[in-house]
């Protein structure tokens, strides 16, 4: 096997679900869909980040292309160095942060020939949380080189810091997510609406609207309980290899019937290996966190040490994140509950106290062993918040392996020194 053919057959996830080769299928037709629909039919569309109000879209039946779902495509493709070198030629500093700015990258490098789709064509609109210095940057300047429009929304100070929110975030929302902060992000979401409307002569289907969010708490609920059973289950059914696909691909449709139904079949498929006792692994004896975005381009990376050192990764953020970031009760104002999934989305992932206090429970609850944290060198928020949830971790008695790489930029990993530096730290750590 060729050096180029090896590495291509480390990257690769394996995967024992079957609902895992039908998520991923419907994501590429859904590609597919989403090319004819933004690239040839010149639908209006808009670019958004992750933490946005993309119900607000389902809602009008208005085509997004997510930030970092761009990002992660692009470097599953193997493009991320082209463009970030690109980045660097074009005037734009080196240490930029990777995931937000690898779609400007594209969009800079302006090469039809190799970019995904040809290129994007002009949005409607983008739109991003203000919730780091460079959003406004990375928006910005690419909305102005697409032709485009940049909508900021704010992300207020959150002065409620309860470790514990996520023990009261599906039905107190008003009070752990702040009045103020909703009622903000209400106004700002009225506006967002009312631009797009406007622009695109769709209107806000209310009764759709109500109907989505409550559909979304069906799905969430399913990957709740699929959450809930594998942290519990011994030997864990499912490493997050295949929990990342099975969680995100439905995010991105969130509400609607397929969301809904896979996410079901995805919850059925776990519970029937945990009674069957099967486990990711033949000789499960760690269960390892990953902490931080998936890496896109390795996805075989999470899969590497379970047989030879019984290492399983048996968390990430994506799937136990279901229930207290997307989960609400309604009370007759899903607008308002909308506001409140939205106005924090980014810091609970990536800030303490929110993020280190979820995460130590979290640990707990799923009996971790070890946790591995990824530190992009270039990406201020994860660093401040990965690192003083790595100390949070060390004081609840979980070792913790901080890796300074990125989640797409291929250029800072390498497969097989990564893998052995995890295998040497569990080693170290008197762990394997």
């Amino acid at each position: 096997m060729s050096a180029d053919a090896q590495t291509s057959a480390n990257q690769r996830s394996r995967k024992t679900l079957a609902c895992t080769g039908e998520a991923t299928a419907y994501q590429k037709a859904f590609g597919a869909d989403l090319r004819r629909r933004v690239v040839e039919e010149r639908e209006p569309y808009a670019i958004v980040q992750a933490d946005t109000p993309h119900e607000i879209f389902h809602a009008m039946d208005i085509p997004i292309v997510t930030n970092q779902w761009w990002s992660a495509y692009i470097s599953a493709k193997q493009l991320s160095t082209r463009y970030f070198d690109k980045l660097v030629e074009a005037g734009y500093p080196a240490n930029s942060c990777k995931y937000c700015s690898l779609g400007l990258a594209c969009t800079v490098a302006n090469e039809p020939e190799t970019a995904p789709w040809g290129g994007l064509p002009t949005p409607t609109v983008l739109v991003a949380r203000l919730t780091c210095d460079c959003i406004q940057q990375v928006f910005g300047q690419w909305a102005h080189l697409l032709g485009s429009e940049f909508f900021p929304m704010e992300a207020p100070a959150w002065v409620d810091k309860d470790p514990r929110w996520f023990a009261h975030a599906r039905d107190e929302w008003m009070r752990v997510y702040q009045p103020d902060r909703i009622a903000q992000m209400v106004r700002e979401m009225g506006e967002l609406i009312a631009l797009l409307e406007n622009r695109t002569g769709r209107r806000f289907d209310e009764a759709r609207f109500h109907h989505l969010m409550e559909q979304i708490n069906v799905q969430e609920g399913y990957i709740w309980e699929a959450a809930q059973a594998i942290g519990t289950a011994r030997p864990c059914p499912v490493s997050i290899a295949e929990q990342m696909p099975n969680t995100m691909i439905p995010q991105w449709h969130r509400g609607s019937d397929w969301a809904v139904a896979h996410a079901k079949k995805f919850r059925d498929e776990v519970q029937a290996k945990i009674a069957a006792g099967e486990g990711a692994s033949t000789n499960e004896k760690l269960r390892l966190m990953w902490i931080g975005a998936g890496v896109w381009h390795d996805p075989g990376f999470y899969q590497a040490l379970e047989e030879s050192l019984g290492a399983v990764f048996v968390w990430s953020m994506y799937m136990p994140f279901a229930g207290p970031a997307y989960i609400r009760d309604l009370q007759g104002r899903p607008m308002e509950a909308l506001a409140s999934r939205v106005a924090s989305m980014n810091e609970t992932l990536h800030l303490p106290p929110w993020m280190s206090g979820w995460m130590t429970s979290e640990a707990e609850r799923c009996g971790i062993d070890a946790a591995v944290v990824l530190l992009p060198p270039d990406n201020r928020l994860s660093q401040s918040g990965n690192k003083i949830t790595a100390q949070a971790l060390e004081a609840a008695g979980v070792p913790v392996l901080m890796i300074d790489a990125d989640m797409v930029d291929a250029r800072v990993w390498d497969h097989d020194r990564m893998v052995g530096m995890v295998a040497q730290f569990l080693h170290a750590r008197g762990l394997a």
